[in-house]
């Protein structure tokens, strides 16, 4: 088993890598949290029937008495009246301030869970047990759980780390192909943003079978640059915005297509692309088309999208969003860009700037 740990003030954490790891969540759950007694477990409909039936019964063996919520598969999941309905059926449980939440799934599910867990009693413990590519390298590790508003993703949110991580990599065969290559987007940012030669590593490797082969490496390289970077600045006031390469654009293009078009992974991956181009143009990091074309053929070889056209329609959504994107202050945004591969560059910039120079690179009419 690889083990990898998270360590905050107060609140440090183990994120455990296995294969076949699921059917032993109950005792590892048991060993992270001696004093629970129930475990409020929050899965969706697509992993229900995939794993619920793996985890329910080493939880309930190791001594804990069980509920499930399950929600629809989505993004749409990740509202606020859904985290009304979990709050209350918590309550129906008799969950307590000793007791616990377990979120089994990607993303959403683990978004939702967690922020359901920070705010339910005024915050109880969660565990993670992500069962997506997107999520085992991202979205599980380092506390941030959210829900979206209207004006966009994340907008409603806190910090709450979990107690811990449990990561099976089997569950990564049971994804569609689209939804492994929205992990992908994530992976391959983490090499953009701290380590080339990762970065060359997954040159090296483009498709899901030669990434599956070195899955374990992979899961642990991505977990402990992220790890690190939580470590040094969990609440994302500096160093952790890195994390958010692709991110700023990314959102808004999720935002235009109403998150029915297009996947987070695959805002992700043209919102990179995007965030070069912008740097080359506005001339702060010139000397990078190298990088662009490397980072451009690594994404189509899984299937992801290097533009995504915006017409003029679109246009007032894009503002709004990076309007409010959290990296901004009054009228300035923290736009995360390459030094060079490997290396993040944070710049300070007016919105209105960004917006203007995106607006010229992306042509607002689709070319």
């Amino acid at each position: 088993m690889r083990t990898l740990r998270v360590a905050l003030p107060g609140r440090s954490y183990d994120i455990l890598m296995e294969r076949g790891l699921l059917p032993r969540a109950g005792e590892l759950c048991r060993a992270a949290l001696p004093r629970t007694k129930r475990l409020f477990v929050v899965t969706d409909s697509n992993v229900a029937p995939l794993y619920l039936r793996q985890v329910i019964p080493g939880l309930e063996a190791a001594g804990f008495e069980t509920a499930v919520g399950e929600i629809p598969a989505g993004e749409a999941s990740k509202s606020a009246a859904r985290l009304a309905e979990l709050w209350e059926n918590m309550m129906d449980f008799g969950l307590t301030r000793t007791d616990a939440v377990v979120a089994l799934g990607g993303g959403v599910v683990g978004d939702l869970a967690g922020f359901a867990a920070a705010t339910v009693l005024r915050g109880v413990d969660f565990v993670q047990i992500p069962t997506t590519l997107l999520s085992q390298v991202d979205s599980s590790v380092g506390g941030k759980v959210a829900i979206d508003l209207q004006h966009g993703k994340n907008l409603a949110g806190a910090f709450w780390q979990p107690r811990l991580v449990l990561m099976d990599p089997d569950t990564l065969n049971t994804l569609p192909d689209a939804v492994f290559a929205d992990g992908m987007a994530e992976v391959i940012k983490y090499g953009c943003i701290r380590d080339a030669d990762f970065f060359s590593f997954l040159l090296q490797r483009p498709g899901r079978r030669e990434i599956m082969e070195e899955i374990e490496h992979v899961l642990y390289t991505c977990c402990d640059i992220k790890r690190k970077v939580v470590e040094a600045d969990e609440r994302d006031t500096g160093e952790r915005m890195a994390l958010n390469f692709g991110h700023t654009v990314g959102h808004a293009f999720e935002k235009v297509g109403n998150y029915q078009i297009w996947t987070h992974g695959q805002g992700v991956a043209a919102g990179m692309c995007a965030a070069l181009r912008l740097e080359m143009e506005l001339g702060v990091a010139p000397g990078l088309a190298g990088d662009l074309a490397a980072l451009e053929g690594l994404l189509a070889a899984f299937g992801l999208p290097t533009a995504i056209p915006l017409t003029g329609e679109d246009w007032p959504v894009v503002e709004d969003t990076i309007g409010l994107d959290k990296k901004g202050t009054g009228g300035d945004i923290t736009m995360i860009f390459l030094e060079e591969m490997g290396k993040a560059l944070p710049v300070k910039m007016k919105k209105a700037d960004v917006l203007s120079a995106l607006s010229a690179l992306c042509g607002r009419d689709g070319t």
